[in-house]
């Protein structure tokens, strides 16, 4: 008596296609497509070992840039504080 009721929906047919499934697998070549192909990740680990390298030597200049200016300040100037 107090149950409510849901409207009727539509039957929608349902629509399956078929794949067959009696594909071959591709062939296997004898020797490697790309020979040469761990000689682009070497390249590629050397560039970002340099990188890293060279940003730590500009790390190191910029500190001892900036150690260098407060030294001269500290010797330059004793008697103006």
């Amino acid at each position: 008596m107090f149950r409510p009721k849901l409207p009727d929906t539509p039957h929608v047919p349902s629509i399956t296609t078929h794949t067959p499934q009696d594909r071959t697998p591709a062939p296997i070549a004898g020797r490697p497509v790309a020979p040469y192909g761990g000689v682009g990740v070497g390249a590629v680990v050397v560039g970002i070992v340099l990188t890293a390298l060279l940003a730590a030597v500009a790390i190191s200049a910029v500190s001892v840039a900036i150690a260098a200016v407060v030294l001269r300040s500290l010797v330059n100037n004793p008697h103006k504080r």
